[in-house]
């Protein structure tokens, strides 16, 4: 373990009966970056965040965060961290303004202390004006905004977010995208689970893919990229006559074709080389083109081609 590292995972598994979910999972964590874990529905994410965050036992392995042991020492753990789950945790009845007190309190603060976090944290997170307002009062958004905030009362230097956008409206989102970017600016430790792939491209120094109980691969977005394949060029043309006649021209170059879009798929190796050649082999056999776009490989792209799986992605004004 090194002197920067925040989380260590090591071997770690666990089974609920007979279905086993963890087989052997290892991650690591460095002091003061973002990862965010991604994989299908099942791989083993919220399992994986619940015993770091002592919340859950396991059967084998190790887990340390900040050097303490989550088996061993829980209480100092549960000290370090703060925990964002995928539905808001937050008491209905009370105002954001005494959740927040509240939690300050069971945190052991001063009544004191607490009311000033709470009213610091109600500014922060954009809520002074609903922080005496009922809980239940609130958007899908504002409460998420408030968990999060009840999750930071103690200042801890690790944070889980567990899939912390989910069913939040694209405004939402990004809003919360801004307060978790804030959060990395602090040089805060955060581990998150997604199903937006965009997010993960967005906020994350580093992904980790897990499938099956597994780590399948790790790297920055741009690594992954890297390893899923090439560019493609993307030809549109006005008529189907026009597109089967591509396609044939085209030959084995072409990785998809789309009927209904009218769109033929080509790998590029060398974007002017193959671009040029693709395009000049349409004009010798007289195909017009309606349009040409070159997209780069996606993350979209990693999950199909590690894990067969198709995956969310948050709305976005175009392709990166």
């Amino acid at each position: 373990m090194s002197s920067n590292d925040a989380i260590v995972v090591k071997n770690l598994m666990k089974s609920y009966g007979k279905n086993s979910v963890l087989k052997g999972l290892n991650l690591t964590v460095k002091r003061g970056t973002m990862v965010a874990l991604l994989g299908p529905n099942g791989a083993g994410k919220t399992t994986t965040v619940r015993i770091m965050s002592t919340l859950l036992n396991f059967d084998g392995g190790s887990v340390s965060v900040e050097g303490n042991d989550v088996k061993s020492d829980p209480e100092a753990v549960k000290s370090l961290i703060g925990l964002t789950g995928q539905s808001a945790a937050v008491d209905e009845i009370l105002t954001g303004r005494e959740n927040l007190i509240m939690m300050g309190q069971l945190y052991r603060l001063t009544k004191k202390s607490a009311v000033a976090r709470a009213d610091e944290l109600l500014r922060e997170f954009d809520l002074v004006n609903a922080g005496g307002r009922s809980v239940k009062t609130y958007s899908g958004g504002m409460r998420r905004r408030l968990d999060l905030a009840v999750s930071l009362i103690a200042t801890p230097p690790v944070i889980f977010l567990d899939e912390p956008t989910t069913g939040l409206d694209p405004r939402s989102r990004l809003a919360m995208w801004a307060i978790i970017n804030q959060l990395k600016a602090e040089g805060k430790t955060i581990l998150l689970t997604t199903q937006y792939l965009e997010e993960a491209d967005q906020l994350a120094d580093n992904i980790v893919v897990i499938d099956g109980g597994k780590v399948i691969a790790e790297g920055t977005a741009k690594e992954l990229k890297a390893k899923v394949g090439r560019d493609r060029l993307e030809l549109t043309f006005a008529k189907e006559s026009q597109l089967k006649d591509a396609v044939k021209t085209l030959g084995k170059s072409v990785i998809d074709n789309d009927g209904r879009e009218l769109t033929v798929t080509v790998m590029i190796a060398d974007t002017n080389k193959d671009v040029k050649a693709a395009l000049t082999s349409l004009e010798k056999a007289k195909i017009p083109i309606a349009s040409m776009a070159i997209h780069k490989p996606t993350l979209d792209d990693v999950f199909l081609s590690l894990t067969g799986k198709a995956k969310k992605s948050a709305p976005s004004k175009g392709k990166k």
